[in-house]
C-alpha cells in the first residue's frame, strides 16, 4: 500500500514559493517566512497570488510532487504535475470503455451506489446519535428514498438516466444537511447548494472540501496509471478531471460533508473565520483557511479499516485505494469495481 506523505498548504497572501537546495522556501516581499524539506512532501496547495518559481515547479515535477493553485475563494485554478506515467494498455482500456456507453454505465452505477449507501449511513447515524435534536421521521423517510434510488441506479438504462437519478437523490439528501448542523445554527444555516461563488458559510466550506477531494482523487488516479481527465459518468470537457469527479462521488458525503459538519459542530471554524465580499461571495479568512487546511491534513492521518480490502489505512489513502481497485477491475483482476461502502 502506498505511504501517505504530507500535503503542504500555503495560505499567506502574496507569497511566492522558491527552491533552495532540496527545500521549499516561502517568500513574502523577499523575506523568508518558512522552509520545508521536499523529501516528505507529496503535494503542495497554495492560495497565494504570486505563484512559484520555474525551478521549484521543475523539481516538483521530477519528484512527482503536484502543485495546486487555488483562488482566495478556494476555487481550483491550475495544477502542475510531472510527466504522465502508467501502463499504456491500462489507459487504452480506460479510453475504450469511456467511448462505450454500456460499459461506462456499468462502472458509473457503482460510483453512485456507493454515494447513496454512504449518505444513507450518515442519515442513520445522525438519527441514532441525536434522536432528540433532529426530525427522526423525516430522516428515516429520506433514507428510505435513497435506498429506493439505489435500486433505480442499478436499473438505469443509460448515463443520462443515471445522472438524473443522482441529481434527484442529491436534492433529497441536501434537504437534511441543515439539520445535521447541530451547533452555531445562526451562523451556519444551509438552504441549498450554491457555488461559483459560494454565498454562505456552509457552501464556502463544502466548495473548498470538494476541491481538495477532487485533487486528491486526481493524484491517486495518476499514481495507479489512469488518466484523471477521461471519465465514465462525467462527460469529457477540456480541463475537467472527469474521472476524478467520478471517483469522488462515493466519498462526497462520507468524507467531505462529514468533515465540514465536524468543523462546524466542534466549533473549529466559527463565523469570524469568514468574509463576505461586495459581490456576495463568502470566503474564508487567512486564519480560517489555516484552520481548515490543518484539520484536513489531520483528517487524512486518521486510521480506518477499509471495508473491502480489510486493511488498516489512513483516510487520506482512501482515494488511492479506490483508484487502485478501479485499475484492477479495468485489468480484469476483479469481477467488478467495489465502491467504498462505509460501515
Amino acid at each position: 500500500m502506498k505511504k501517505l506523505l504530507n500535503t503542504l498548504f500555503i495560505t499567506t497572501p502574496d507569497s511566492y514559493l522558491v527552491l533552495n537546495g532540496e527545500n521549499i522556501v516561502v517568500l513574502k516581499e523577499e523575506i523568508a517566512l518558512g522552509r520545508v524539506p521536499l523529501h516528505n512532501i507529496e503535494a503542495i496547495v497554495t492560495t497565494g497570488y504570486l505563484g512559484a518559481s520555474p525551478a521549484l515547479m521543475r523539481k516538483c515535477a521530477e519528484k512527482n510532487i503536484s502543485i495546486t493553485f487555488l483562488t482566495s475563494t478556494g476555487r481550483f485554478g491550475s495544477r502542475v504535475i510531472g510527466g504522465t506515467s502508467g501502463n499504456v494498455f491500462l489507459r487504452k482500456t480506460q479510453y475504450r470503455i469511456s467511448d462505450d456507453e454500456v460499459k461506462s454505465l456499468a462502472i458509473a452505477r457503482h460510483f453512485i451506489v456507493g454515494k447513496l449507501y454512504n449518505q444513507r449511513w450518515m442519515l442513520e447515524r445522525v438519527t441514532r446519535d441525536n434522536p432528540m435534536r433532529v426530525d427522526v421521521k423525516r430522516f428515516k423517510q429520506i433514507a428510505n428514498e435513497l435506498k429506493a434510488y439505489t435500486e433505480d441506479v442499478r436499473q438505469a438504462s443509460d448515463l443520462d438516466s443515471l445522472r438524473g437519478i443522482e441529481g434527484q437523490a442529491a436534492n433529497r439528501y441536501f434537504l437534511l444537511l441543515d439539520q445535521m448542523v447541530l451547533q452555531q445554527k445562526s451562523d451556519f444555516g444551509f438552504y441549498g447548494r450554491n457555488r461559483r461563488p459560494p454565498l454562505d458559510n456552509v457552501n464556502a466550506l463544502l466548495s473548498l472540501a470538494y476541491t481538495l477531494l477532487a485533487q486528491d482523487c486526481a493524484a491517486a488516479l495518476e499514481t495507479v496509471g489512469l488518466d484523471p481527465y477521461v471519465g465514465f459518468m462525467h462527460q469529457d470537457r477540456p480541463g475537467r478531471i472527469s474521472l476524478a469527479l467520478d471517483l469522488m462521488e462515493e466519498l462526497r458525503g462520507i468524507y467531505a460533508d462529514r468533515f465540514v459538519l465536524t468543523l462546524i459542530n466542534k466549533k473549529i471554524i466559527t463565523a469570524k473565520d469568514f468574509i463576505k465580499k461586495e459581490s456576495g461571495a463568502v470566503i474564508l479568512t487567512d486564519d480560517g483557511r489555516k484552520k481548515f487546511f490543518k484539520s484536513w491534513q489531520d483528517k487524512k492521518q486518521e486510521q480506518i479499516k477499509h471495508p473491502f480490502l480489510g486493511e488498516k489505512i489512513n483516510w487520506g489513502l482512501v482515494p488511492y485505494s479506490q483508484a487502485l481497485l478501479l485499475s484492477r477491475y479495468l485489468r480484469d483482476d476483479l469481477d467488478g469495481y467495489p465502491p467504498f461502502l462505509w460501515k
